[in-house]
């Protein structure tokens, strides 16, 4: 997979954390691509789920992601 293919599964990625993710902000979602510790943080923070509960939710959606393409 190219850079260019990669940067797209991304952004289809960021768009899907933004709808299942709303309150979440630009740059919180951001965080994601270089500092997925700081993201998973922000979940807890905002929607109270434990560190292990939000990277599962973000693993499925990843999964949905692959499905779809």
């Amino acid at each position: 997979m190219n850079q260019e293919q990669t940067k797209g599964k991304f952004h289809q990625l960021k768009g899907k954390l933004k709808e299942t993710w709303g309150r979440l902000t630009d740059d919180e979602i951001a965080l994601y691509e270089g500092q997925q510790e700081k993201f998973f943080g922000k979940l807890q923070e905002k929607y109270g789920l434990a560190k292990e509960e939000a990277k599962h939710r973000i693993r499925e959606l990843e999964r949905e992601q692959q499905k779809a393409a």
